[in-house]
């Protein structure tokens, strides 16, 4: 019998808007994810424990854990306690790095994981990818995708709007992650999957020309959804092809070589814009820088505090931060002095 359809993992649910944590005990009674009530809740700093007081009264067993950081170790302490308590799924409850620890500590522990973000920072809502920080800097780890998504809007207006601001970033580097994808396609015949590209380039296009801000409950719920249909794209290709290409892998080796420069987001941004600028696609390198100065996000390395220098040094690492992976970095493979020529340019095309 001929295979007609691919069956396709997602959310039992997905809920952006205001006073969606208020329903989380009926979401996991409704949805069976917990039937005997035995369930972790794990918040980090900022408004996590707010949100736990919150939903306590729905969730009378529940048993809070506090997580210190984003780290590898967090996340495998946490799994620890979960594998201990028996629980039927645990929540996470906070930002990009409360997230992640939990979606992996889940993973270790074999249970279900339920989102619920206080911010829209980048696509590890949804995505089956976990960013941990680990004595050698930050990698990053396949995980099981959460069960559930709740966006509580009420709570993404009070996180700082730096971070829902990162966000923008995140997705609109899809556009340069596809054209990278599509790169390794045309020179060495990497498959591509097409559904995963249509998810990514939608997500990416809903939100590079909206001229609202962080500030609109309309944008803002286009940004949640968007995040989370980059989240599920990598989830439809097995891997964060179709939303990490060359821009991920400077991003990542700006975090290895100086660490707490900026917000995973806010490098997204940048590489993004650099790698068209590689390309030599002035229409799209000037649709994305501005779309990154409307949400005053930074466009340079300076703006992030880097020198040519620096930015240089992490182009020239960035693409070993994901080996076999085949970008417009390996494409071009620039040497030193090009590509310290190819920053000074690109600063001198996007200075503005």
């Amino acid at each position: 019998m001929p295979l007609l359809a691919r069956m396709l993992t997602a959310p039992l649910t997905v809920q952006v808007r205001r006073g969606a944590v208020a329903d989380l005990g009926a979401l996991l009674s409704d949805s069976r994810v917990a039937t005997s009530g035995r369930i972790a809740v794990a918040v980090g700093a900022g408004q996590g424990d707010q949100i736990a007081k919150i939903i306590e009264p729905t969730l009378c067993d529940a048993k809070v854990f506090h997580v210190p950081d984003g780290s590898v170790d967090a996340a495998v302490s946490l799994g620890a306690d979960l594998r201990k308590g028996a629980y039927e799924a645990v929540v996470g409850i906070g930002g990009g790095k409360t997230i992640d620890v939990t979606k992996y500590a889940a993973s270790l522990a074999g249970i279900p994981m339920v989102a619920v973000a206080t911010n829209l920072s980048h696509d590890g809502i949804c995505s089956p990818v976990s960013s941990l920080e680990h004595e050698g800097g930050k990698g990053s780890f396949g995980v099981t995708m959460p069960l559930a998504i709740l966006v509580d809007l009420d709570f993404v207006h009070k996180a700082p709007p730096k971070l829902v601001r990162a966000g923008v970033g995140d997705v609109i580097s899809n556009l340069s992650a596809i054209e990278d994808w599509q790169l390794g396609n045309a020179e060495h015949g990497e498959p591509i999957d097409g559904l995963a590209v249509s998810m990514a380039r939608t997500a990416a296009e809903a939100v590079v020309n909206r001229e609202d801000s962080v500030e609109s409950d309309a944008f803002l719920t286009v940004l949640a959804e968007s995040l989370i249909l980059s989240g599920m794209a990598m989830v439809v290709a097995g891997s964060s092809r179709p939303s990490s290409g060359g821009d991920h892998e400077i991003l990542h080796a700006v975090d290895q070589l100086f660490p707490g420069t900026s917000n995973h987001g806010e490098l997204a941004g940048i590489g993004t814009a650099f790698c068209f600028f590689l390309r030599e696609d002035e229409a799209r390198l000037g649709q994305v820088v501005e779309c990154l100065r409307r949400h005053n996000l930074p466009v340079t390395p300076q703006d992030v505090g880097l020198s040519a220098e620096q930015f240089t040094e992490a182009v020239l690492l960035a693409p070993s931060t994901r080996p076999g992976r085949y970008t417009i970095l390996e494409h071009l493979g620039l040497s030193e002095s090009e590509i310290r020529d190819r920053v000074e340019r690109y600063v001198d095309a996007v200075a503005g």
